[in-house]
């Protein structure tokens, strides 16, 4: 890092230039043996401590002022952005500034330094800039840094840095339940790499910080392989006790299968930075029931929010923490409203409407803006598509697709929309388009191997894979993927059961198809696709069977608790006493 920040203020140059010629000077600042003349009322402005130093201190015989600990090329930069409004920061000298800046109650500078470093975080120096914050006081840097420490754990892990943190700031990160670690051996692993930088002053805390892991969450041939063997765990009998008490949790739900996540501290499920949330859809009449899927844990909450109308065939987009509900059906009208509910504060706002009314539409989001596209207005299959800009609440239309397609399905991709399939009023559709916002053109791609209407699209690892949906003739269970670069469609496995008008959504490197129409009934089965194997596995079921729903991902919001189930509600695990076979299974 070194550039040059600007951060405007409200002198102009003249006083600079008569700094720089040392014309009328009405104070010196001594630093070491450096002198620095300045005009009293230039430092006044931009910050409270001078102007107690200048008003407490100032007479006709003081005009020299000595400020001790710090260095004169410190106070030279504090000088220069007191006149200028500028500074150059560079990673050498940003923490030494921030502590003058504060010492010295320059507040626009502080601000200024604190903001870089936000933008600056990363894995290797995040627990370093959090620590800072103890001794130079920055609310926003400090909660940042230690909020990037929590969410990036599984890059923060194997950093140098982490071996600097104290047993109890160690100690209280691994027991949240927010940390965000997809594999709990993570947790284990990141215990004995800071225990093996010090071994003589940090074994003795070994059952503290074993008790944070989750260990239930591993696996049996972990915890035998990994955990129990290794040294510190297996010479410390309470240790043994931690493990045999987690190896106890998984027998006992391998047998039982009893609700995941009990209430036992190493079956803890952590808490998702992201989660589904399935919405509206058809189950018998329209819905407006939403409901929330947490990965970590396969389970499915019902909220108490709802939608604000029971809707179905609609489409909906999280941005800028509003989760948004577009278009639809309720079986009498055909919606063009748009709503958009605050997820922070469970709030449902109107929003400025479509031009056209669209069920069965294909809504993405790109760039900031959301994109709804196709569908049907209650008399025709629309080729038409339009934009909206949260910033000015305006829907504008866009140039319209090649061909008319409602049931259609969409996601982005290298800064494009990528549509696919649907159905025109005559036949369901095997071709796909996609539009280019900086040309506001739409360009025909390969046609798909498999007509598909009420299909499922996500984009994936640089790839468009189209799911499901109907031929004409049947409910399909065929996946399909689409390179951008040799405008290639390849077939991959199928889903485990055939579907459509579904939801469809990547969360956590797993691709979910949820509900939908089966052929002979609407479903509340869920599965998900593991494209390292290339294969399906059924999850947890919905609480209501629906389809013509809507999947939506939402990440990172501050209240994520209030969309998972709660972890301090769940059963508590009794053992029972029945270690024969236990141990035979062992």
């Amino acid at each position: 890092m070194s550039n040059q920040r600007v951060y405007p203020r409200l002198l102009g140059p003249a006083f600079n230039e008569l700094r720089l010629e040392g014309k009328f000077c009405d104070a010196i600042i001594q630093v070491q043996d450096v002198e620095f003349p300045v005009h009293r009322v230039v430092l006044c402005d931009c910050s409270s401590y001078f102007q107690a130093l200048f008003k407490h201190w100032m007479t006709t015989h003081k005009k020299v002022f000595n400020i001790p600990g710090l260095t004169p090329e410190i106070m030279q930069l504090i000088i220069d952005f007191a006149y200028t409004g500028s500074v150059n920061v560079t990673e050498g000298n940003i923490q030494d500034l921030m502590l003058v800046a504060d010492m010295l109650n320059v507040m626009d500078l502080m601000q200024a330094c604190s903001s870089i470093l936000c933008e600056q975080l990363r894995p290797e120096n995040c627990i370093g800039i959090w620590q800072f914050t103890k001794v130079c006081t920055s609310s926003e840097l400090q909660e940042k840094a230690y909020r990037y420490i929590i969410d990036h754990f599984e890059a923060v892990a194997s950093s140098n840095e982490l071996l600097e943190f104290s047993v109890q700031e160690l100690t209280e990160i691994l027991s949240r339940d927010d940390l965000n670690v997809r594999m709990e051996r993570i947790v284990f692993e990141a215990i004995v790499h800071w225990i093996d930088h010090k071994p003589e002053e940090r074994e003795e805390h070994i059952t503290a910080l074993l008790s944070t892991v989750r260990l239930a969450l591993t696996s049996l041939a972990y915890i035998r392989s990994t955990v129990s063997t290794n040294p510190l765990v297996s010479r410390n009998s309470e240790c043994n006790k931690i493990t045999d008490d987690a190896l106890k949790t998984i027998w006992h739900k391998l047998r039982n299968s009893p609700r995941p996540g009990l209430s036992n501290p190493y079956a803890r499920p952590r808490l998702p930075t992201a989660i589904m949330l399935v919405s509206g859809g058809w189950s018998g009449d329209p819905t407006g029931e939403i409901e929330a899927y947490d990965p970590r844990s396969d389970v499915w909450t019902s909220l108490p929010t709802n939608l604000d109308h029971p809707r179905s065939y609609h489409g909906t987009v999280f941005l800028n923490g509003y989760f948004y509900c577009i278009g639809g059906f309720d079986r009498v009208q055909h919606f063009s409203n748009v709503s958009k509910l605050d997820v922070r504060t469970h709030t449902w706002y109107e929003v400025a409407p479509m031009h056209n009314r669209r069920c069965y539409v294909s809504v993405t989001e790109l760039n900031g803006s959301i994109y709804a596209m196709g569908g049907y207005d209650g008399q025709y299959r629309l080729s038409s598509a339009e934009r909206y800009t949260p910033e000015t609440n305006q829907w504008t239309r866009i140039a319209r697709m090649h061909d008319q397609r409602s049931d259609a399905n969409c996601a982005t991709l290298h800064e494009k929309i990528y549509i696919c399939g649907g159905f025109n009023g005559l036949e369901c559709l095997q071709s796909a388009e996609c539009y280019n916002p900086e040309t506001n053109q739409w360009t025909m791609i390969a046609a798909m191997m498999t007509r598909r209407s009420g299909i499922g699209v996500v984009a994936f690892k640089e790839q468009i894979y189209a799911i499901g949906g109907f031929d004409g003739n049947e409910r399909q269970r065929s996946a399909e993927i689409y390179d951008p670069w040799t405008n290639l469609w390849r077939a991959v496995s199928p889903m485990l059961s055939p579907r459509s008008n579904f939801g469809l959504q990547v969360i956590e490197d797993r691709i979910f198809a949820v509900g939908g129409f089966n052929g002979f009934h609407t479903t509340n089965e869920v599965e998900s696709y593991y494209p390292s194997t290339d294969s399906w596995a059924e999850c947890r079921s919905m609480e209501i069977s629906r389809s013509a729903l809507s999947c939506c991902v939402l990440c990172e919001i501050p209240n994520m608790g209030d969309y998972t189930f709660s972890r301090d509600d769940l059963p508590r695990l009794d053992f029972e006493d029945r270690m024969e076979e236990y141990l035979s299974d062992s």
